[in-house]
């Protein structure tokens, strides 16, 4: 693809992701959350020139980094998000203000890797931040599924973080 296309893609994605994520959404234990970040790994993967062919140790080196601030990012993510349980069972989601730190965090890494590969000289393709993306989604939705089947029904009572709930609702104590 494109620079622009790419730009375009990842945008897109990056907006649509950091909407959905203050928004209460029902957390689905099925086996499809894995799909999104396997597409985008698969966009990532599929291009060539994911390596600098003059800088194949650095530009190694710099799509590693990646993937650990992806995944890292991606575990924040989880962890600071609140889940909670309604009445009828079903378990929910919505992203917290420190759920938007980790994304500022996780973005201003990444910066800091693309600097530092400038300075390098290495061409940086995007598919590097495909990569991390997908990761970063991965460990999120892993993270969340796993929390969202160890929620019981003894837990705590009262109203989700963020919500303006009028009936109880079960929520994770942390």
């Amino acid at each position: 693809m494109s620079g622009p296309t790419d730009a375009l893609l990842i945008t897109a994605a990056v907006v649509l992701i950091l909407v959905r994520q203050f928004r209460a959404r029902r957390i689905s234990a099925d086996r499809r959350w894995w799909v999104m970040p396997a597409v985008l790994a698969f966009l990532a993967v599929r291009e060539p020139g994911v390596l600098d062919p003059h800088h194949h140790a650095e530009s190694a080196l710099l799509i590693a980094a990646e993937l650990l601030i992806g995944l890292a990012t991606g575990a924040g993510w989880a962890w600071t998000t609140r889940i909670w349980t309604e009445p009828d069972g079903t378990v929910w989601s919505r992203g917290t203000k420190a759920s938007v730190a980790v994304w500022i965090v996780g973005i201003g890494l990444r910066v800091g890797l693309f600097a530092i590969g400038a300075v390098l000289g290495v061409h940086q393709d995007s598919s590097a931040l495909f990569l991390a993306l997908a990761a970063t989604l991965l460990v999120r939705s892993g993270i969340l599924v796993w929390r969202s089947r160890s929620l019981s029904t003894a837990q705590l009572r009262g109203p989700a973080y963020g919500d303006r709930v009028t009936s109880p609702s079960r929520k994770e104590s942390m």
